[in-house]
């Protein structure tokens, strides 16, 4: 996982978090979207995601050989 793809899903976190704390959205779909949310902090953090090794994407930059 890129360095972009890991800032990207910080901050989508982030403003989901902001959202709920505010209660801007509530309910199911406020749950739904916070257990998104922590899914996509743990796969930044931990630099794998599983759907991307399913599918075989990669959003690394290529190394010059």
């Amino acid at each position: 996982m890129g360095k972009a793809d890991r800032i990207l899903r910080i901050l989508l976190a982030l403003v989901v978090s902001i959202l709920y704390f505010t209660d801007t959205i509530s309910g199911t779909a406020a749950i739904i979207l916070l257990i998104l949310a922590g899914i996509l902090i743990l796969t930044s953090f931990i630099g794998f995601c599983p759907l991307y090794a399913s599918f075989r994407i990669s959003t690394r930059k290529k190394q010059a050989s």
